[in-house]
């Protein structure tokens, strides 16, 4: 039996790759029409990565890099659950996590910002969800910065994420946002979504749940794939 075919994409919901206000999309933006190919075997059950790849505190910014001590900012928890679009669970997906430092310089070498680097945090980790789909990350929440997009643009405070699913066609990438930060509206980058309801679940509201008295507070991200078709058409694949 041939495997079913994974979900297309809402296109309605992304929002367009060309977006004059975002202004690096100009360049990197297709001139042409795109094509819509049909998945291959390999890119529906190609492996993606090994699960013995994973050391136990990949997972612990506040850990993984530090040299003499822990680094300088406010500690956070960033969890949540891996779910399919009928709210079940993924288990043993891989999550990845970067981002900038508490004063919002990333460790690389072309981010040239004013902002300090921390020798204790290196900005990235990665982690498998468990049998219910749920993974956590502690960090330290990152700091705002300036980019060049118009005179006086600032991104707002965000986290980096990347999904895998079963295959490579099934990674995603998107950018986690903290509930009640003013830059979220004014940000040229997030105006390019354009639903508002999109916009919204990539906000991660506190959690005073899950915040550790007297050590750090909480934000809570879900994050929702999209599964595979348990019922195909005439025009899919036959199986299921």
């Amino acid at each position: 039996m041939k495997p079913a075919e994974f979900y297309q994409r809402d296109r309605l919901w992304q929002p367009p790759a060309l977006t004059p206000d975002y202004k690096t999309s100009v360049a990197r933006s297709p001139r042409l029409a795109m094509l819509s190919l049909q998945g291959s075997l390999s890119e529906i059950t190609g492996p993606t990565f090994g699960h013995n790849d994973i050391d136990p505190i990949d997972n612990d910014l506040l850990r993984n890099y530090a040299k003499t001590g822990d680094p300088v900012g406010e500690r956070i928890i960033v969890h949540g659950r891996v779910l399919d679009e009928n709210g079940r669970g993924v288990p043993g997906t891989l999550v990845e996590v970067w981002q900038a430092n508490a004063s919002g310089r990333y460790r690389h070498k072309k981010d040239t910002y004013l902002g300090a680097l921390d020798p204790n945090f290196g900005g990235c980790g990665r982690t498998l969800t468990d049998a219910d789909g749920y993974y956590f990350f502690r960090t330290i929440k990152p700091g705002a910065y300036p980019w060049r997009n118009w005179v006086n643009n600032w991104r707002p405070a965000h986290i980096h994420v990347s999904v895998f699913g079963t295959a490579f066609s099934q990674r995603l990438i998107t950018q986690m946002y903290f509930e009640g930060d003013p830059l979220i509206a004014k940000c040229p980058i997030v105006a390019t979504i354009p639903d508002p309801r999109a916009i919204d679940q990539l906000i991660a509201p506190l959690d005073m749940n899950a915040a550790i008295p007297l050590d750090c507070l909480a934000y809570k991200f879900d994050i929702v794939l999209r599964g595979r078709r348990s019922t195909l058409f005439e025009n899919r694949l036959e199986g299921n």
